[in-house]
């Protein structure tokens, strides 16, 4: 596990037993080992390991259902993948919504192993954006270039299949403490080709047309949340963050300039004209960007404004646009181009 990477990779730490234990039978531990990376079919994977191709592709199959491993068909062949635990096999214990013993026990073992592993490590210092916010297009103001990626829509009409799930970070929370909700919307999570055929196959989730994938994006955007992917200009999945549950949205405001550490390229622009200085767009900015200025004018902080729109579609007189930002990097066109500008960062 710690080889898989990811945010919270595999540490030496008695919580990670524990964790590893409920999650994992010794069998399916071994063939998640055997797993090289990338994805396989089953053959290496059982050569990897002495045994037989069909008793390996059992075990597959079962872990698939259960979220420890990946798996997807091309032709006649499913491939299968080790992900690590974030992202990968923690948000797909919570994606179905279920609220079992089980899921009760995992949620809990899982908040006391990232607990723990944030008191052993110093604080992740992000040097390059590993995700980034897509921001509402349409308050983008019409002089700025809007590329492809920087539209939900785009994805949307592109891909299919497409698939909506449960959003993990706050119903793990509600899974430890049933009084933990911010009442922001669940069924808002949301993946695109083989990521969303993966969910509907292994019922993490459910299918939806394009036209119910638009109406999401509504109710996204009325609860004020942020839609957050990886950072690359392909994307398989797009959460929709809160400020006080997402992992996304959360390590990006612990940073020192969460502007930096997360962004879409844009920033808000205010209509002095139109602007009433009511306070919404205060109230609604997710990143505390926001403070009242001269005659309760919003004055904005570019070092936490991460760019996501949520003041501009929550603003009764629609006096607020997205301009673009200076400075924030393209995302990376994959993600090997991803990793790349990560490691350049870090040098």
């Amino acid at each position: 596990m710690a080889k898989r990477g990811g945010m919270y990779p595999g540490m030496d730490i008695p919580e990670f037993y524990n964790l590893a234990e409920e999650l994992f039978t010794p069998e399916e531990a071994a063939v998640y080992m055997a797993i090289p990376p990338g994805h396989s079919p089953p053959g290496p994977i059982a050569g990897n390991m002495g045994r037989k191709e069909e008793d390996v592709a059992k075990i597959l199959e079962e872990m698939a259902d259960k979220g420890l491993c990946t798996a997807g068909r091309m032709g006649d062949t499913t491939f299968y993948g080790a992900p690590p635990f974030v992202p990968g096999i923690f948000e797909f214990q919570f994606m179905r919504g279920t609220s079992t013993e089980k899921d009760i026990r995992i949620a809990k073992l899982i908040r006391s192993y990232k607990d723990a592993a944030d008191k052993t490590r110093k604080k992740i210092k992000i040097t390059f954006p590993v995700n980034r916010v897509i921001p509402v297009n349409t308050k983008i103001k019409a002089d700025n270039k809007i590329h492809t990626y920087h539209q939900v829509k785009t994805y949307i009409e592109k891909y299919d299949p497409l698939a909506v799930s449960t959003c993990f970070c706050r119903h793990e929370a509600k899974l430890i403490d049933p009084g933990d909700d911010c009442g922001k919307p669940n069924e808002v999570c949301m993946q695109f080709g083989m990521g969303a055929q993966f969910v509907i196959d292994r019922k993490m989730g459910r299918k939806i047309d394009k036209e119910e994938a638009l109406h999401i994006l509504e109710i996204t955007e009325e609860a004020g949340l942020v839609h957050a992917a990886m950072n690359r200009q392909e994307i398989d999945f797009l959460c929709n963050c809160c400020s006080c549950h997402c992992m996304i949205l959360k390590s990006a405001l612990s940073q020192p300039k969460p502007g930096l550490a997360l962004n879409s390229g844009f920033m808000p622009e205010w209509d002095a004209e139109l602007c009433t200085a009511c306070g919404t767009c205060i109230e609604r900015c997710p990143a505390d960007a926001l403070t009242s200025g001269v005659e309760d004018r919003p004055e904005l902080n570019t070092d936490r404004c991460i760019g996501c729109a949520v003041c501009a579609t929550g603003c009764p007189s629609e006096a607020i646009g997205l301009i673009e930002r200076p400075g924030i990097p393209v995302p990376p066109v994959d993600q090997k181009a991803l990793k790349e500008a990560i490691k350049s960062s870090r040098e």
